[in-house]
């Protein structure tokens, strides 16, 4: 059965928090979170939170799967809306800054043996 966390909204641009993202799909829970826990991109905090909120998830169950069991299956993130800011500039122009969103998700899975 496969357990989902979401970080929606967070304030980070969608090309680099899929840098990170690409790195920890497929690996062990354990695996990832090490590996993040050393990264040194800003988006490595808020992915770890939502892998230990999945893991969370799977120990909420009553048929509780061990954790050296379970794996990233999916993890993906979406852009979410842009926040528009202008920056004045010289006579009298305004140039549009774009504050990009995502939404993080992850999916852990139990690893067949």
């Amino acid at each position: 059965m496969a357990f989902e966390s979401k970080h929606r909204f967070a304030r980070i641009a969608p090309r680099k928090a899929r840098l990170v993202m690409d790195l920890i799909r497929g690996r062990d829970v354990d695996d990832a979170l090490s590996l993040l826990r050393f990264s040194k991109q800003r988006v490595s905090g808020m992915i770890e939170k939502v892998i230990r909120s999945a893991v969370a998830n799977a120990n909420e169950q009553e048929a509780a799967p061990s954790r050296n069991t379970l794996f990233v299956a999916k993890a993906w993130v979406d852009p979410g809306p842009v926040i528009k800011r202008f920056q004045p500039k010289d006579r009298g122009k305004a140039y549009p800054i774009n504050k990009r969103t995502s939404h993080l998700c992850v999916t852990i899975d139990e690893r067949e043996e």
